[in-house]
């Protein structure tokens, strides 16, 4: 059976001629081009493999700091760009981004033409671009199914991606049973593990001197970094629990704390606005990044005391990297987590008492000794020899997996 792409051209001996085969990734945030670096490089530099990169979301957002143009700095090319932004992140917007995604994603795989798609998690932009390449006969890789984040409108759209794709890559073995469960079958989920840790195994970190002169902020005795996205389903929307986290960094007073962007979802515009007012009133000690780079952001980890908010990579990369973790209410709820997390509420009171648990010497003790759920890295490599051999033919006909 063939494994990689073949065209119709024959060769003297009657056999057809093999080509490179073409695997189109889709990123459309810092955070997800993070993840998935050490995998584009491994597809780039591979002579059977020829990477197709579509740029998407807040990468070419002037307000998200146009992180595109750090992808081309990297050295990658990028061969479409699909504008679905608008200028404003109320729910009617992100719905409207999700349909000119499809229209965007559809045109550009038509003139691109991929063997393979490959997307990761459970963002808006993948939806779309999983449904256009459905119709499109295109054969998806989906990486990070399986997880469940219930606050979320990130759950449903993870598992009706998962749906639409015909190749998993999960991180962890429970996840991988829960994609099972959602019918797909066995042969086509693998379980290496969380591709973000590649970062952490392959990334030589920067030290704490070099780091300070790099991002232009000096560090203290005591340092937070937070990273604070939007609960998507919440109601209330995120004005109160922003308000609750800045209350309780102010119970800290000597603390330095470095603040990363929120993601480009509903209402984050409420979040941005509060901490940029925030590290206006307390410019001596607070500083705001839209976008580290991977690189320094890690190494940011490497420096700090504590990683406070609700991002994944706060479940995730941190406890590899033997820091504690504030993870504050219900973004990541449903999550594999690490002894070295402390899950809280929304408010002053319980965001305080944890930073206050997860500083004291016998956290910080719980913390060195803590493993990852998640695996410890050399995942993209997998991937990529996966995406090169797997047979593709009569893949696009999926028979469901019923668990007896």
């Amino acid at each position: 059976m063939p494994t990689t792409t073949e065209t119709n051209k024959l060769r003297s001996d009657g056999l057809p001629v093999k080509t490179r085969r073409k695997i189109c990734v889709v990123t459309g945030t810092r955070a997800e081009y993070g993840l998935l670096y050490w995998l584009l490089r491994e597809i780039q530099e591979d002579k059977g493999l020829d990477l197709q990169l579509a740029v998407t979301g807040a990468h070419l957002s002037p307000r998200h700091g146009e992180t595109y143009k750090i992808i081309e700095e990297d050295g990658f090319r990028i061969d479409t760009r699909v504008e679905i932004l608008s200028l404003t992140d109320t729910p009617v917007e992100i719905a409207k981004s999700i349909g000119r995604a499809v229209t965007g994603f559809a045109e550009a795989f038509d003139q691109l033409k991929p063997d393979v798609l490959v997307l990761l998690g459970d963002r808006y932009e993948v939806l779309a671009a999983a449904q256009a390449a459905l119709i499109l006969r295109i054969p998806i890789a989906h990486i990070h199914g399986g997880e469940s984040t219930e606050g979320l409108i990130d759950e449903a759209i993870r598992h009706s991606v998962t749906k639409m794709c015909h190749f998993h890559f999960v991180a962890a073995e429970a996840y991988r049973q829960r994609v099972l469960q959602l019918g797909e079958q066995p042969e086509r989920v693998m379980n290496f593990g969380a591709i973000g840790l590649d970062n952490i195994a392959r990334l030589k970190l920067i030290e704490r001197d070099e780091l300070q002169e790099e991002i232009g902020f000096r560090f203290g005795a005591q340092n937070f970094l937070v990273t604070y996205h939007p609960v998507t389903l919440d109601p209330r929307g995120p004005k109160k629990g922003v308000n609750a986290l800045l209350e309780a960094l102010d119970r800290f007073p000597s603390a330095k704390v470095i603040f990363t962007s929120p993601n480009a979802d509903t209402d984050s515009s409420l979040i941005r606005e509060s901490i940029e007012r925030y590290v206006a009133e307390n410019s001596t000690r607070a500083a705001f990044f839209v976008s580290l780079g991977q690189l320094n952001y890690l190494s940011c980890i490497r420096w700090v005391d504590v990683v406070i908010g609700n991002s994944s990579s706060g479940v995730i990369e941190v406890p590899m990297l033997k820091k504690p973790t504030i993870n504050i209410g219900d973004r990541q709820r449903g999550r594999l987590k690490a002894p070295s997390i402390l899950d809280c509420r929304e408010s002053e009171h319980a965001i305080v008492r944890a930073i206050e648990e997860a500083l004291s010497p016998e956290f910080q003790k719980i913390t060195e000794k803590g493993e990852s759920p998640y695996g410890a890295g050399n995942v993209s490599v997998r991937i990529k020899n996966y995406l090169e051999e797997v047979d593709l033919s009569e893949i696009l006909m999926k028979r469901f997996y019923a668990i007896e």
